[in-house]
């Protein structure tokens, strides 16, 4: 196990309690588990944004499933970055909505670019990133 290090921080009361309520509303046990988790979060943010960084990710994207185009293009670009997809899966949100995940594994500018070519798609209602490494370095 780490060695463990104690140290203080001068924060506005206002701004400490809504991180108290926040991390509560996380199910933290305390609040150094939610400080040191931002902490990592923060550091796997840095890495894997250096444009050579291998990441894993996911693409998520709302579209109306009855524009056939929309559909055609989302599926087209998928084939364009094989590569790097590990899995998509499709979710029918309602009678005219679908979710689409992309789950993938790659250098982090060309899952970037991916999610630049969907964000471009007429038609798509929404396109989210979410990348991660594996987190050695926080071992």
């Amino acid at each position: 196990m780490a060695k463990l290090i104690r140290f203080g921080v001068s924060i506005e009361a206002n701004l400490l309690e809504a991180f108290d309520r926040a991390s509560a509303a996380q199910k933290y046990a305390n609040r150094s588990q939610a400080i040191a988790d931002l902490m990592r979060n923060k550091l796997i943010e840095r890495d894997w944004q250096k444009k050579n960084a291998q990441v894993v990710a996911t693409v998520s994207l709302v579209y109306n499933h009855h524009r056939r185009e929309v559909v055609n293009k989302v599926m087209d670009i998928q084939h364009d970055y094989q590569r790097l997809i590990i899995s998509t899966q499709h979710i029918h949100l309602d009678h005219d909505n679908c979710l689409e995940i992309i789950a993938s594994k790659g250098k982090a500018r060309d899952i970037v670019g991916l999610t630049h070519r969907l964000r471009g798609v007429k038609g798509t209602k929404h396109v989210s990133f979410t990348a991660t490494t594996s987190g050695k370095q926080l071992s």
